[in-house]
């Protein structure tokens, strides 16, 4: 999967004109963005249990995004700060069918250096609710905590889509038993629009 999402942002970016663009017009101070994205991954074992779930799980969300400063920073390093709010739906569909629902928060630093390519690092916390019944998890509330990085490509002055890579973290922060908890490598895609 991996592979694959590189490949398509490579092809994006070799075949997107005027590269050159101005995207500090997108991400100017008080712009707010709005993203539509889904994404699938399967269950990590950085802890190497004899025994896990192997879950798949494939997810979706709309972000509501503000990005309250002026873009700054040195050199490459140079971007812009988005927070946003998002409501999230995961669906576990191997070995068990199963759902998490919850309201998160997601930050990202987009480099802005590279015109309509625009590479970015986020992080993101959600609380909700579901109904997974594994070893790992078993209880109504959840915490989804996730870090990842990918890149956007502007196919409009105020349209991008972009790709990327999450690590996912799921546990219901002890307030009930089980709670070893699970990662999960995932891949995400969406696109976004930027409104000022």
């Amino acid at each position: 999967m991996t592979k694959a999402i590189v490949a398509v942002l490579f092809l994006l970016v070799a075949t997107s004109p005027a590269l050159a663009f101005d995207n500090t017009q997108a991400f100017a101070k008080g712009s707010t963005v709005l993203s539509l994205e889904g994404g699938a991954g399967s269950q990590a074992n950085f802890e190497n249990h004899k025994h896990q779930s192997e879950l798949d799980l494939w997810y979706t969300g709309l972000r509501y995004s503000w990005l309250p400063f002026e873009p700054g920073g040195p050199s490459i390093l140079r971007g812009s700060f988005e927070i946003g709010v998002e409501p999230i739906y995961v669906r576990y569909y191997n070995p068990v069918e199963a759902y998490y629902a919850g309201l998160g928060f997601r930050a990202r630093w987009h480099f802005l250096s590279l015109g309509r390519f625009v590479p970015y690092v986020e992080t993101g916390a959600a609380a909700g609710g579901g109904n997974l019944e594994v070893k790992e998890i078993d209880s109504t509330f959840a915490f989804l905590v996730n870090i990842g990085a990918g890149a956007s490509v502007f196919v409009t002055d105020r349209t991008a889509i972009y790709a990327g890579y999450r690590l996912v973290h799921v546990s219901n922060g002890n307030t009930d038993k089980p709670n070893r908890g699970f990662e999960a490598h995932t891949g995400v895609i969406g696109v976004s629009f930027y409104f000022k």
